[in-house]
């Protein structure tokens, strides 16, 4: 029940018929008897600056999820950023100090390398390619990188993108070895999807599954459906694979301590989730 005490967490994007955190987060409140509500927002891209500011006058707000186009954009709207932020120049998390600044932090990529390692997949001294370097991509490919994968390759349809980020990471992961501007997923031990490639009906495939080791470890970030063509077609190589609603389970609860809010495992809130695709 929402009333006038409940505080919001709004969730910022569009389109927000894929979003899969209020179906996750708000069982969990309603279980725990927590009195904060997530509430999808559809901000369009040019309104996004000031709606952001405007939304956190409001006394009730706990926070903001962030997700795509707004990720990016965020970071100049920050009073203060995470060095996650800082590497990966995205932003998934948004709350406000007792102060009234804008802190936010970046979760995706640990919702990411947690979830992965839970599956088995070692990262240190791995080799990975990270298809897609925008908010999510960003964020997967420097915690890979903070994980301790020797070898790192980053391929963006705008090159200049992939580009910016293997210049953040050599600044703060100097040993790391970086490629960029191919797609080729052959030889790497794991392979990341972290484009929206697969949200909608037709889409090709973000890369070409048959070079794909059937030994990799094979991720996606879209989470329209539980599993992808993408990842149907890697499962179907042998792969071992991650959906991405579990860097979602994975990263819930860094940030419910983000938001100051009583926090639980992955393991409580798949069970407590009612996830409709």
């Amino acid at each position: 029940m929402i009333s006038g005490h409940t505080r919001l967490i709004a969730h910022l994007g569009i389109p927000t018929e894929s979003f899969k955190a209020p179906m996750i987060y708000n069982p969990y409140f309603e279980e725990k008897g927590i009195d904060v509500v997530v509430v999808p927002m559809g901000c369009e891209a040019d309104d996004y600056p000031d709606f952001l500011r405007l939304l956190f006058r409001l006394r009730n707000i706990a926070g903001a999820l962030v997700t795509m186009p707004h990720k990016v954009s965020t970071v100049a709207l920050l009073d203060e950023a995470s060095t996650a932020v800082k590497v990966c120049g995205a932003c998934n998390a948004v709350r406000r100090d007792d102060e009234g600044r804008l802190i936010g932090d970046m979760f995706d990529g640990e919702g990411f390398v947690r979830g992965a390692r839970r599956k088995g997949c070692t990262i240190d001294g791995a080799s990975a390619i990270v298809v897609g370097s925008g908010g999510v991509g960003s964020a997967i490919a420097a915690s890979l990188a903070n994980a301790g994968a020797a070898r790192l390759a980053l391929f963006d349809k705008h090159p200049g993108a992939a580009e910016k980020l293997a210049a953040s990471l050599k600044t703060h992961y100097p040993t790391i070895e970086i490629e960029t501007g191919k797609d080729d997923p052959a030889s790497f031990d794991i392979v990341v999807n972290a484009t929206p490639i697969g949200m909608n009906a037709g889409d090709p495939l973000p890369m070409d599954v048959s070079r794909i080791s059937p030994e990799a470890f094979v991720g996606e970030v879209v989470m329209k459906q539980e599993e992808t063509p993408f990842l149907a077609a890697a499962r179907a190589k042998g792969c071992k694979t991650q959906v991405g609603t579990d860097m979602l389970f994975e990263q819930i609860p860094a940030y419910l301590e983000f938001f100051g809010l009583p926090t639980t495992t992955p393991e409580e809130l798949r069970r407590l989730s009612r996830i409709r695709y």
